[in-house]
């Protein structure tokens, strides 16, 4: 945390990933004032909290340190669940943050076509907010994204020299739906890379991200902050003197 203030990170969100060790990330806000958490299950553990209905994280939801449903989605990459598992569970995320108004934060990794599927039919069922978090989906996924009004994150994979297609679709998204992230402890960002990922090393995706869409700096952190705060409305702004 130390490190993050002298890097110039200011609010974080820390992210849940099994909603039965909520207690865990629950402390982890209740300790520092500027951090906060979401609420969920990862599609890896989506067979384990089955039993997890939208009722339970609506009721959880509710703490004030809370300012986010998930992650939860789909990951075909690993499947450690079953992708049936996994879709059952994304599904009752989505109506729990339909519900309580809290962004959905989605982990999505080789399962583009049953994501686009997904989120198309539940965004008919009515809005909902939320972001594709460490993204490395293909084109067709950003876009369907953006149709649906939600927003996309990076991480330090921008980074990283094989990932001219992500810095490509990265150039073509609106302003106002991009984000940057670490996905800590993983994906350190360059110099970082190898190392245990930490808040702080953040700076080097934004500069990546600058970098990719040809701005400065200081307009990407203006404007990730800004759809930082927008998307995470549970979190308020912190009051500067003037």
């Amino acid at each position: 945390m130390a490190r993050a203030h002298t890097a110039g990170v200011g609010s974080l969100v820390t992210i849940s990933t099994r909603v039965k060790q909520h207690g865990q990330v629950l402390a982890i806000a209740e300790r520092f004032p500027e951090v906060y958490c979401s609420l969920g299950t990862h599609p890896h553990y989506a067979q384990e909290e089955l039993d997890i209905t939208v009722e339970d994280l609506t009721a959880r939801a509710a703490h004030p340190k809370v300012v986010a449903i998930g992650e939860a989605g789909l990951d075909y990459h690993y499947n450690f669940s079953e992708p049936a598992a996994q879709q059952l569970t994304l599904r009752k995320h989505i109506a729990a943050a339909r519900k309580t108004g809290l962004p959905l934060v989605i982990h999505s990794r080789d399962a583009d076509t049953d994501m686009m599927e997904i989120l198309t039919e539940e965004a008919g069922k009515g809005a909902f907010a939320a972001v594709l978090h460490c993204y490395t989906g293909g084109l067709d996924l950003a876009r369907c994204a953006m149709a649906l009004g939600f927003s996309i994150s990076f991480t330090g994979i921008l980074t990283f020299k094989n990932s001219e297609q992500l810095r490509a679709i990265a150039r073509q998204l609106p302003p106002d739906r991009i984000l940057v992230e670490t996905d800590a402890p993983y994906l350190a960002p360059v110099p970082h890379r190898g190392r245990r990922n930490e808040p702080a090393y953040v700076v080097e995706t934004a500069r990546a991200l600058a970098e990719t869409r040809s701005v400065s700096l200081s307009e990407i952190t203006r404007q990730t902050t800004e759809n930082f705060f927008r998307l995470f409305a549970k979190v308020p702004r912190p009051v500067v003197a003037v």
